[in-house]
């Protein structure tokens, strides 16, 4: 028996951007109900991660007028929620493809955590220039939301590459 290992160095690998999506959007939706479950669990309302991800568009004011549940309010907030869990999919499965991360569940895992660490630093360091109210968000939960985030992206890409197929669906 021979042992391949695989090379991780850049290689021009187009990722399966439909399965990359999908991935987003399902760590997206683990992300939110874990989000929102630590919140409330430390006291926080129930809306408050949307809210904060709706200050993004709609400005810091959504979070001072916290009256509890907001249609307009929610709405912006899982739209910029989700749109932005879909494009860190993207992101994520352009990297994965291009470096052959996505070689093993292992290793798709491994780059998933680190892309949740990296994503954690950019969101609570880096934009917190252009949106301050962010580094009221640092913590330890929100920081285990994150490497969440990026595995459940990851593993669930690794799962789905090339089995999701957009135009099979909508022919029936």
């Amino acid at each position: 028996m021979e042992l391949h290992m695989h090379s991780h160095r850049f290689a021009r690998r187009r990722p399966d951007w439909c399965a990359a999506a999908f991935a987003g959007l399902a760590a997206g939706v683990i992300f939110l109900v874990l989000e929102v479950a630590v919140t409330v669990i430390q006291g926080g309302s129930l809306w408050a991660p949307v809210r904060m991800t709706a200050a993004i568009v709609m400005g810091h004011n959504v979070l001072t007028n916290e009256v509890g549940f907001e249609a307009g309010v929610m709405l912006a907030g899982l739209v910029v929620h989700f749109a932005l869990s879909a494009i860190l999919g993207l992101i994520l499965a352009a990297i994965m493809a291009s470096f052959s991360f996505d070689s093993s569940f292992g290793v798709a895992t491994l780059a998933g955590v680190i892309f949740g660490l990296v994503v954690y630093w950019f969101d609570f360091y880096g934009m917190t220039r252009v949106f301050p109210w962010f580094a009221d968000a640092r913590s330890a939960a929100s920081l285990g939301t994150h490497l969440v985030f990026g595995l459940v992206a990851a593993d669930t890409y690794w799962r789905f590459k090339g089995k999701v197929d957009i135009g099979a669906a909508t022919a029936r």
